[in-house]
């Protein structure tokens, strides 16, 4: 319930701070005394496009605020969705700056758009003049058919499948679009992977071959440095094994008269170990190497093969190549494959679509139950609102292709004359007639609906005299049903309903114009009346039919 509405340089609005209680509800005023305002300012609340041509000439900025009494709605699920704090009081406030920024706020906690439009359409819903033409739309007649019908679960369940559907569908196409692509590539691909695999690459393979072609290339001059070093070390005259030999014996002879000689002699005899092993391995590695102009010539052609492989593909080792087989490979793979897998998403789709027309039957089931209750109710509701020999149908029909919503199309049929033919609302309803058609269709929702705010934007627009007094009733009987209706009206019969009455009223000085709104008291609520009865001029005839409207005794 909108517990109060702060409003601080928003329009005409400088300042504004209003009380709202529970039940029915009235709001009136001269045209352009400021109505329409509030509504934009609430507009704000509920996540709508801020212009900043709305800000109060001069201000910097307009701050729209509402408190909201939330304990008894269940809504504590939504606050931890989006990680908010929960209170059983809500506050949503609104920024507008005049530098073009707009913040949110939900319990003094920054948020987005999103989150406050979604918070708000669970608050409060605002009927003005023009929502008169949803009637015309088949996505709000079919939501009004899924509300009385208490089908959020099928239909839910109905969505989930209705994406997995669509999802296989899109990747069915791009999957038959891409076979063709590589069925087009497929000789290009086999060739370029026939080639890598004639060569039967390995890993560090460049590395190994540039190593030997350096050494085969070198040949010679290897040979003879080991041949040298090997006769360093060699030798038999000032050979270093030799000299070394003479050096270690020197200091065994030594050890029985000079001890330490005997450490000495130890180092001494694992060097010419390690020496003699490094000679023998200097030798071996000698007699190894090799000038061998037919390998060098092999491992060069292997390695130009390799290079020119690399610059073919644009990369720089092997590994690089490997990688590319790879590739080639599995786009060969996914050509040969693509048939297969085109055939398992043709009958995955087949199957989905299946599930989708089986759940979009529970839907329509669901929906011809609820289009009989709406027929029920609607001629009930209307007969009494001056429309004695109403008919009412809700047809229902089935699209070429399952939607979002299921495979129903929805169209509301309305007659106000006994023999007239049954056409859709926006064919036959007058303005009068479509207020009284809506103003049905949203008591029948509140009935379903657990909406704890409804504000009626001059739905009494083209009704007057006991027509008023019935679309009284109605709004009076939805506000007794623990929710707020809030009317804004020119009728003093709907006015006269209210439990409380708001006057939207303007007030001019002599640099500018101000919008105010008070509740009035009783005395001044007969006056308020009273006018709306008889105009500028104050009646002895006009205040006792306004007693009169008020049940307050002369």
């Amino acid at each position: 319930m909108l517990c109060s509405l702060y409003i601080q340089n928003y329009a005409l609005i400088e300042k504004l701070d209003i009380n709202f209680g529970s039940g029915f509800s009235v709001i009136t005023g001269e045209t352009g005394a400021g109505k329409s305002i509030i509504l934009g300012a609430i507009g704000l609340l509920l996540g709508q496009r801020a212009d900043v041509k709305s800000i109060r000439l001069g201000a910097s900025k307009c701050v729209i605020e509402a408190r909201f009494e939330i304990g008894a709605y269940g809504m504590r699920p939504f606050f931890e969705e989006n990680e908010l704090e929960y209170e059983d009081e809500c506050i949503l406030r609104r920024e507008v700056y005049a530098s073009g920024k707009s913040r949110a706020f939900i319990n003094d906690t920054p948020a987005s758009l999103v989150q406050m439009r979604e918070l708000g359409e669970q608050l409060i819903d605002v009927h003005s003049q023009h929502q008169n033409l949803l009637l015309n739309k088949e996505g709000f007649q079919l939501n009004v058919l899924d509300i009385l019908a208490h089908d959020e679960e099928a239909l839910s369940a109905y969505q989930s499948l209705y994406r997995e559907w669509k999802q296989t569908q899109q990747d069915l196409e791009e999957l038959i679009a891409r076979a063709e692509q590589d069925r087009a590539d497929e000789d290009y691909v086999r060739f370029q992977l026939e080639q890598l695999e004639e060569v039967h690459l390995t890993a560090g393979e460049q590395e190994e071959l540039e190593q030997e072609a350096d050494t085969l290339s070198h040949a010679e001059e290897i040979k003879a440095g080991l041949y040298r070093a090997d006769q360093i070390m060699m030798s038999d005259e000032g050979g270093l094994l030799s000299a070394l030999k003479e050096c270690l014996n020197t200091m065994q002879g030594l050890q029985k008269v000079y001890p330490s000689a005997e450490e000495l002699a130890e180092r001494l005899e694992s060097t010419y170990i390690e020496l003699k092993d490094i000679s023998q391995e200097i030798s071996d590695k000698g007699e190894e190497i090799e000038f061998n102009p037919v390998r060098l010539d092999e491992v060069n052609d292997r390695l130009n093969l390799i290079y020119s492989l690399q610059q073919k593909h644009r990369v720089s080792t092997v590994g690089e190549l490997l990688a590319l087989s790879e590739e080639y490979a599995a786009k060969l793979s996914n050509i040969t494959s693509s048939d297969e897998r085109i055939e398992e998403l043709k009958a995955r789709c087949e199957s989905l679509y299946n599930k989708v027309k089986k759940q979009a039957a529970v839907l329509t089931k669901a929906r011809t139950a609820a289009a009989c209750e709406v027929e029920k109710q609607m001629a009930a509701r209307l007969m009494p609102l001056g429309m004695p020999n109403v008919r009412f149908q809700v047809e229902i029909g089935v699209r070429k292709e399952p939607g979002v919503h299921g495979a129903d199309t929805v169209n509301f049929l309305f007659s106000a004359n006994k023999n007239g033919t049954l056409q859709s609302i926006s064919s036959v309803a007058s303005g009068g007639e479509i207020a009284r058609v809506m103003l049905s269709v949203k008591a029948m929702i509140a009935g379903a609906v657990k909406l704890p705010t409804i504000v009626f934007d001059e739905i009494d627009t083209g009704v007057s005299g006991e027509i008023a007094d019935r679309m009284a009733d109605i709004m009076q009987e939805m506000g007794d049903h623990d929710r707020q209706v809030i009317s804004i009206t020119h009728l003093p019969q709907i006015a006269a309903r209210g439990r409380a009455h708001y006057k939207v009223y303007k007030q001019d000085n002599e640099t500018e114009t101000n919008s105010h709104i008070r509740c009035l008291t009783d005395e001044e609520r007969i006056e308020e009346i009273a006018h709306m009865l008889s105009g500028a001029a104050l009646t002895e005839a006009a205040l006792n039919n306004a007693k009169a409207l008020l049940k307050i005794k002369s």
